[in-house]
């Protein structure tokens, strides 16, 4: 995704990235751009490979749902680590801030 943006794209996309995914009747708002040169910006966007949409109900009509391509290489999970233990708040349990998992973490982050 080495494509230059125009202006309008790169405010889009940031818009998108924000918002982690907003409802294209909704990104035209954001922009204040019309609906046409807001449909635009996406189709643009989608061609380039920074976002994809999906179809979709909203507010009772067909829209679609824009959501931005991460790539894996540029996320950074150095930052859910201490150590080389994981973040106790990673996962769908709740941290217990009394555990000893907890606090070894905690330890583990002082030591870095």
């Amino acid at each position: 995704m080495s494509e230059e943006l125009s202006e309008d794209e790169l405010r889009g996309l940031e818009a998108i990235q924000r918002a982690g995914g907003i409802h294209q009747s909704d990104f035209w708002k954001e922009l204040d751009v019309s609906s046409r040169k807001g449909s635009r910006i996406v189709e643009s966007l989608e061609e380039k490979g920074y976002v994809e949409r999906e179809e979709t109900l909203y507010n009772g009509h067909n829209t679609y749902y824009i959501e931005p391509i991460v790539d894996p290489a540029e996320l950074d999970f150095s930052l859910l680590m201490a150590g080389d233990m994981l973040s106790p708040f990673v996962g769908d349990e709740e941290a217990d801030p009394n555990s000893d998992r907890f606090s070894q973490w905690i330890m583990n982050l002082a030591y870095q």
